[in-house]
């Protein structure tokens, strides 16, 4: 069961809402096409989490218009990914609109404190492995979780990792990013009890072929519990490593 259906029907078990009102909070329609946009209502009940707004070709007007119906219907806290300044500058909405430039990330709301059961870390191999890695970061903590960051640790220089093995044998998670032959991935998970989420960049020289050269070498680790996403995919690992840093036993009727 869903933690939003389970809220509705606890908050009606304490007389905080009718048993009217919670029927007409699920029967809302699941969707509000605004004519350039479907904007999905019904997928924080169905995974957990709102919808985010992909910004990369859209419009600021575009952008403004989909926080605003998604604000109308109480989603306040809102995440705009792939954003660049430019167009961040432009965005205006009710609620406090803040720009992270380096994850390229926008979001209304504000930070929730931290409510995961654990740690998430967040390893790259360089420094030009950041932006990937901020978004990655960004999207894990403005959905509740404390993130360590740990840049610039690769296998160029193995030292560098090893003096934070504290830190990665404590996290509940680890994202490990980086371009080049993604070697990073394989040498944490050959060293942590957690789960690995490994995110190629299209960082490297020509025979990194735009990181597919990394990817190639993630999904071919010999370290068990690893698992990799797309290129240049910080959101998805970040979203996902937040998935599991909640994940509680499935509530039994």
């Amino acid at each position: 069961m869903k933690e939003e259906i389970r809220e509705l029907l606890l908050a009606v078990e304490r007389h905080e809402m009718t048993v009217d009102d919670a029927m007409l909070k699920l029967r809302e329609e699941p969707f509000v096409d605004i004519g350039f946009a479907n904007v999905d209502l019904h997928r924080k009940i169905r995974q957990g989490q709102a919808e985010v707004i992909y910004g990369a070709g859209k419009t600021a007007e575009q952008i403004e218009g989909i926080i605003r119906v998604m604000a109308e219907h109480g989603q306040n806290r809102v995440l705009v990914t792939r954003l660049d300044a430019e167009k961040a500058a432009q965005i205006k909405s009710d609620e406090p609109f803040v720009y992270y430039e380096q994850a390229r990330i926008g979001l209304t709301g504000g930070m929730p404190e931290p409510d995961g059961i654990g740690t998430i870390v967040v390893a790259t191999g360089g420094t030009s492995d950041i932006p990937v890695a901020e978004e990655a970061a960004v999207v894990a903590e403005s959905y509740g979780n404390k993130v360590i960051r740990l840049y610039d640790v690769g296998v160029a220089g193995l030292h560098r990792l090893l003096k934070h093995t504290d830190e990665l044998m404590q996290a509940s998670v680890v994202i490990a990013i980086a371009g080049m032959e993604g070697a990073l991935a394989s040498v944490i998970g050959g060293l942590v009890d957690c789960p690995v989420i490994a995110v190629p960049t299209s960082v490297g020289y020509g025979a990194a072929f735009g990181g597919v050269t990394a990817l190639l070498s993630m999904l071919n680790s010999c370290a068990s519990g690893v698992s990799v996403v797309n290129i240049d995919n910080g959101f998805g690992a970040g979203y996902l490593a937040s998935m599991i840093n909640h994940k509680s036993p499935a509530v039994r009727p």
